[in-house]
């Protein structure tokens, strides 16, 4: 399933100023998935909304605020994912590892260009992020470490080592593998069945190390 973005109306006289932020945003996200990053720019956001061109920057002062706003949007979604693996009471926990990380991974691939937004160059490698993105994507991580603690405490994952580097470690074996889908390297991204195996793969090969403690 992928993310459900705010409702949009681009007719001029459709919008009220409470629900424009959101429908400038769903705007945006729709943009970049059609056209790209680099043709993302207030203004042609403004046109698609149906609104003045100075309407945008009463919520977003300049091209590189409203990037980190659809990025924050983006860790929300993934987070609102994990809270619901985590609510859910009929499954053991191994089986609760295995839906976070295959839920990882198709968050990705079936959202790339939000993904690419949330963990690209644009906003990270050039230190272009915001307060308000930190807000999100800090919390988001932290999440999915206490999910790794959980488990490590549990005996599901390996306890020799601590909980931030499993953490990264895990982290960058979905990324990995969702970056490879997204790319088109490996596999192609409407081959799910590979896909849900390579993620096994990489659960197996955890819960291997945690058995090889025992």
């Amino acid at each position: 399933m992928s993310y459900k973005s705010p409702d949009i109306h681009t007719e001029k006289a459709s919008y009220h100023h409470g629900d424009l932020r959101n429908q400038l945003l769903s705007a945006g996200l729709e943009i970049i998935k059609t056209q790209g990053i680099n043709a993302l720019s207030l203004r042609k956001l403004a046109e698609k909304v149906g609104v003045s061109r100075t309407a945008p920057y009463h919520h977003f002062k300049n091209k590189n605020e409203l990037l980190c706003a659809i990025a924050a949007f983006g860790f929300q979604v993934w987070t609102d994912r994990l809270k619901t693996i985590q609510d859910k009471s009929n499954i053991s926990e191994e089986q609760r590892f295995r839906e976070f990380a295959q839920s990882y991974v198709d968050f990705a691939v079936e959202n790339p260009d939000l993904y690419d937004l949330m963990f690209g160059q644009p906003i990270w490698k050039e230190s272009h992020n915001t307060g308000a993105l930190k807000k999100d994507a800090y919390p988001a991580f932290q999440y999915q470490r206490d999910f790794i603690k959980s488990w490590q405490d549990q005996g599901i994952l390996p306890e020799g080592f601590s909980d931030l580097r499993l953490s990264q470690v895990i982290w960058s074996t979905l990324h990995g593998i969702a970056r490879l889908v997204i790319d088109g390297i490996y596999l192609q991204t409407n081959d799910s069945k590979q896909v849900a195996e390579m993620c096994d793969c990489a659960v197996k090969l955890f819960l291997i190390e945690s058995q090889s403690q025992k």
